[in-house]
């Protein structure tokens, strides 16, 4: 009960953004929509009721606000973190016609961020050194009491997650630059994804590091790992210079995938420039890097980890980089396409919040290797270790990872996945993954949409599970599609096509990979 009271008012308010998201249909894009999220087992093809993304199912007992108080978080840290905040640049003041019009275009979704911080560790009066934040643009101005109060809390409660280790830091006079992101979720369901880039400032000397952050709605972390390398080279010169950079960029569209934008920028001694930034034209893979992934794993190391996350089970990633653990992270998550994890989600644990790993229900956590030991002591759970030198990656397991995935799929992924090597381009490795994940749900459960019965055109359809799971001839098959239809993430994957209009089946990316999969079997079969 005590860590229930200390960790829920945060636990999943950092929540990977495919954690309660369903990818579009059409793949054009990534957009947020409710989902429904199952009650008990007992009732939940009965009585569905809607939740808000973020929020965990009725039948959590004490865990069923875990997610839902990210405001009564801030609320507690902003008592105590009280940091003076420097005056920005001075900027060109916007007429309330011109203010509104990019408030408008910014809750659509089109501008690229809401806000770039930068925080700094500080020496308190006792000592020790707390994350502050030192920059903030833009301000908002004309807001409410209220409204500013939420905007401060949000701000602040942001620093935990720029520098997750706490307290413990002290002058430096090296630190190797490194990037990662996280997602908040707000009580209302809201998310923001954060990206920060941490590094050591121009200078000579021991100093502290700062963290570069960006908060935007929209996910994309190649596209603002480019943005910060353009401010990592203004701040070279100054703070101000980052000022008309991050405004130019702060007024342009957001791209459409495979589109580009170009942004004109002034540096001193190099005068003025245009940088263009391209969207990926996959846009469901532009916010991961599988590179990172099987770089710190083997093929058969990835495939024990896949088959754990497809069952549900509660996972550690155990690194010393923040990259790491979020680039592992989002990419283990990616690999569930077209399911997504519906559990608590956390790229980087807070040292504050390492009480999380006592939670009974399903995780994927990243926790650096410091802080290890404080999480490795429970059981029943798989606890993967990335770090560099290791002697052996998994720590702790329940020992029948390697026998959950049907063998002959098994054989086929790691056939599919043959096709890459160690060179292989961020690119060719967004082909080679998902060409060699997505067939192995395509033959277990790509026969879904049969034993979805409708009564009319226009009516909810009724998902036959039993009949679906007797369709499968396989024996081991079978026996895997039987414990994964009890899972949640495909729960609401039929729930969510039970609901979707007849005139939409067969119009999703996992739709056409599944005709296109039938079609060659007939052929095949044809052919024999």
């Amino acid at each position: 009960i005590c860590w229930l009271r200390s960790a829920h008012i945060l636990v999943n308010t950092v929540i990977l953004r495919v954690n309660g998201e369903r990818l579009d249909s059409n793949m054009n894009g990534v957009t947020l929509s409710n989902v429904k999220k199952r009650g008990t087992k007992a009732n939940s093809r009965k009585h569905r009721s809607v939740f808000l993304p973020g929020e965990d199912q009725p039948d959590m007992g004490a865990m069923k606000r875990f997610s839902t108080l990210f405001s009564s978080f801030r609320g507690k840290i902003s008592k105590d973190r009280t940091g003076k905040e420097p005056d920005l640049p001075a900027s060109t003041e916007l007429s309330h016609v011109e203010e509104k019009a990019k408030e408008q275009r910014y809750a659509s979704g089109q501008f690229f961020f809401e806000y770039l911080v930068v925080v700094r560790p500080k020496k308190t009066k006792d000592g020790i050194y707390e994350p502050q934040i030192i920059y903030q643009f833009p301000k908002k101005d004309g807001m409410v009491r209220f409204q500013k109060e939420e905007e401060e809390k949000t701000l602040k409660a942001l620093t935990l997650f720029c520098f997750p280790e706490g307290v413990n830091w002290a002058p430096l006079s090296e630190y190797p630059s490194e990037t990662f992101s996280f997602v908040l979720t707000d009580v209302d369901g809201t998310r923001k994804n954060g990206y920060c880039r941490r590094l050591l400032p121009d200078g000579k000397g021991a100093r502290l590091p700062e963290a570069y952050c960006i908060i935007s709605n929209l996910a994309c972390f190649g596209l603002f790992s480019k943005i910060f390398d353009e401010v990592e080279q203004r701040r070279k010169f100054s703070m101000a210079m980052i000022y008309p950079f991050m405004q130019s960029l702060r007024e342009s569209a957001f791209p459409a995938p495979g589109h580009t934008v170009n942004i004109k920028s002034f540096i001193p001694e190099r005068g003025t420039e245009i940088i263009s930034l391209t969207r990926p034209t996959d846009s469901w893979l532009e916010h991961v890097d599988f590179r990172t992934l099987f770089k710190c794993l083997s093929d058969e190391e990835v495939l024990q980890v896949f088959a754990a996350t497809v069952l549900e089970r509660r996972i550690i990633f155990i690194a010393d980089e923040l990259g790491t653990l979020s680039q592992v992270i989002h990419a283990v998550a990616v690999l569930l396409y077209p399911f997504i994890w519906q559990h608590t989600l956390i790229s980087i644990v807070p040292e504050i919040l390492i009480d999380v790993v006592m939670a009974p229900t399903p995780y994927l956590l990243g926790v650096q290797k410091s802080l290890a030991d404080q999480a490795t002591d429970q059981t029943e759970l798989l606890v993967v270790d990335l770090s560099e030198g290791r002697k052996e990656t998994f720590i702790k397991c329940m020992g029948d990872e390697d026998t959950i995935l049907p063998h002959k799929l098994k054989d086929e992924i790691k056939q599919a996945l043959s096709a890459k090597n160690e060179k292989s381009s961020l690119e060719e490795l967004n082909r080679v993954v998902p060409e060699a994940f997505l067939p192995f749900f395509i033959k277990t459960v790509g026969h879904f949409a049969k034993y979805i019965v409708r009564k009319g055109k226009d009516q909810r359809g009724e998902f036959q599970r039993t009949n679906f799971c007797k369709a499968i001839e396989s024996k081991s098959t079978r026996r895997f599609v039987k414990t994964f239809v009890q899972t949640q993430m495909f729960d609401l994957f039929i729930q969510e096509m039970e609901q979707r209009p007849a005139s939409q089946d067969g119009t999703g990316l996992f739709d056409k990979k599944i005709a296109e999969y039938q079609k060659r079997m007939r052929e095949k079969a044809k052919k024999n």
